[in-house]
């Protein structure tokens, strides 16, 4: 099971083990980290699993949709290593992922 470190808007960082197959966004909300609020559901249509993935990782995700790229211009806080949380589909290559739950708009 991949484990992913979750830093949060507090600065605590959280080691969570998540199942494949799965959204990042569904295993930091099964880990108890509220923080990212995930409005839709996993949907694609709020934004509100915002987050921040290491640099390292950019070329093991998939890339960018158009629905998540607009959502992500709906931000003040985007960069360039924002994604959604939700559009990220757990699997072994993930494996030591860092994040950091983006700042609330």
């Amino acid at each position: 099971m991949p484990s992913i470190n979750v830093m949060t808007r507090t600065g605590e960082s959280r080691i969570i083990e998540a199942a494949e197959g799965i959204s990042v966004m569904e295993a930091v909300r099964d880990a108890g980290i509220d923080e990212l609020l995930a409005l839709c559901g996993g949907c694609c249509s709020c934004a509100t699993c915002h987050v921040y993935v290491m640099e390292a990782f950019e070329d093991r995700l998939p890339a960018l949709s158009d629905d998540e790229n607009d959502l992500l211009d709906s931000s003040d806080h985007r960069n360039a290593r924002s994604r959604l949380a939700c559009q990220l589909m757990v699997n072994a290559d993930m494996n030591g992922l860092a994040l950091t739950i983006a700042p609330e708009d």
